[in-house]
């Protein structure tokens, strides 16, 4: 039987439901850079011929750490399905003369790299500037039209976010978002092979999207991401996901499969997808490209990925569709013919749809919470005010314990400020904004409050 090396680390569709996956098509051998969910733990030892969990000192050189294993289980291919360990997987595949995602892996990573090669292709996007420090970032707001929206090149999950209204306000923006990203490097929300990645940001103008003149129900946000693969250097785009609105001042609140936009809408959408990916020159790997939805017709790319999407995407996709993705994909890289579908699938062609919430202590319109709740996740459950037709359930492994506080929304934090990650099923994508409008209304009233602790701004 095949041998696959799965390098895990933060980040990526749920460990536990990619673990099955590769495991049902291959031997699997887990390199564990990051702990696992002591469930998933638990599966790993059963579903794995060895689980290897290196000391974080082996960390150093991680493309030669991967590369030693790889070739101590006699791998025939080597995958990951996190943000932060791509580039060192694609880098030990290339030493290794495995398929992989290819030398251009880092163009889509560095988001200074991905705009810049962007901009030399032609490929529409915001107006941007990198940025190296604060004389460069306060020279920027002088040339770029503001507001600007200061990120982190390396970041993921709309990590260390900040606006920008003006030149006065460049110091603050800078200094808070290094603070932010050093943070989350302690918790492990951070590249793991290119080293002072904590120090490259770029800055960009905000373009203004326009949800309702694309989306015919309301409390759709104004952009959505082509989810697809690239194979042997040919991009399959899959499916399109869509969007809530974001929370002030980026941090995505939920996710929708398939996104509801209609059959010229999506062509459009999917063409500036294929020329933002093969302006990149990857070779094989998942891809999951953000587009910012305009007014007449206009779009903008934002940003794409050498990997699958995370949270919920990789599940949302097989619940709808039908397609195992993360086992296709290891198909693919260990030569076999996965049957990648022919063309971009639509709402037309999925059974239903299914969506994922990230639960954050504000309310529909991004107003914090005014009291401190703990987390309870069965309450949520059996309490949530959803449609007849739809089923609500929590994802344990990316949620907080039950009877933990809910944590203050930080801006800058983004996603590292999550207490919980729900998944809805329903009829239809606009069954699965309704039910998800209506939870967030709800939370505060369904989770107990937290008496040992006052809310803080």
């Amino acid at each position: 039987m095949s041998q696959v090396l799965y390098v895990h680390a933060k980040g990526g569709p749920p460990v536990g439901h990619a673990l099955t996956r590769v495991a049902g098509r291959a031997t699997v051998h887990l390199l564990a850079l990051s702990g696992l969910p002591v469930g998933v733990a638990e599966d790993a030892a059963r579903l794995c011929a060895s689980v290897v969990t290196p000391p974080r000192a082996e960390h150093a050189d991680l493309v030669e750490l991967i590369t030693t294993r790889a070739r101590e289980v006699g791998a025939d291919a080597v995958l990951t399905f996190s943000e932060y360990a791509v580039v060192a997987v694609a880098e030990a595949c290339r030493r290794l003369g495995l398929r992989g995602a290819g030398a251009a892996a880092a163009l889509a990573r560095d988001k200074r790299l991905m705009r810049a090669t962007w901009d030399r292709h032609g490929v529409p996007q915001p107006r941007f500037r990198p940025v190296a420090g604060l004389a460069e970032l306060e020279r920027a707001t002088s040339e770029l039209s503001c507001p600007l929206l200061l990120k982190a090149a390396w970041s993921a999950g709309s990590t260390a976010h900040q606006i920008i209204d003006g030149p006065g306000q460049a110091r603050h923006a800078w200094h808070r978002s290094r603070q932010v990203m050093a943070e989350s490097a302690q918790l492990g929300f951070a590249e793991m092979h290119v080293r002072g990645t904590s120090e490259d940001f770029i800055v960009e103008e905000i373009v203004t999207g326009r949800a309702e003149e694309w989306f015919d129900g309301p409390g759709w946000g104004d952009y959505v991401s082509v989810e697809g693969v690239v194979v042997d250097g040919d991009f399959r785009p899959v499916c399109l996901s869509g969007r809530m609105p974001t929370v002030w001042p980026f941090t995505e609140r939920a996710g929708i499969t398939p996104a509801a936009v209609d059959s010229g809408a999506q062509r459009g959408i999917v063409a500036l997808a294929r020329q933002a990916v093969d302006a990149l020159g990857l070779e094989n790997c998942g891809t999951h490209t953000e587009i910012k939805l305009g007014a007449d017709g206009r779009m903008w790319v934002i940003e794409t990925a050498a990997r699958f999407g995370g949270a919920m995407t990789v599940p949302q996709i097989e619940d709808v569709f039908g397609l195992n993705l993360v086992g296709m994909f290891t198909d693919q890289l260990l030569g076999r013919s996965p049957g990648w579908p022919a063309r971009t699938l639509t709402p037309a062609d999925a059974e239903g749809a299914t969506g994922s919430l990230v639960v954050l202590a504000v309310d529909g319109d991004g107003t914090p919470w005014p009291r401190r709740h703990l987390w309870d996740s069965s309450t949520v459950v059996r309490k949530a005010p959803i449609g007849a037709g739809s089923t609500l359930s929590v994802v344990r492994e990316s949620s907080l314990p039950d009877g933990s506080p809910v944590p203050v929304y930080d801006p800058a934090g983004g996603a590292n400020t999550m207490a919980g990650l729900c998944l809805l099923s329903a009829d239809r994508p606009q069954s699965v904004v309704r039910d998800f409008t209506a939870l967030v209304a709800a939370l505060p009233d369904l989770l107990p409050v937290d008496a040992a602790e006052e809310a803080r701004a």
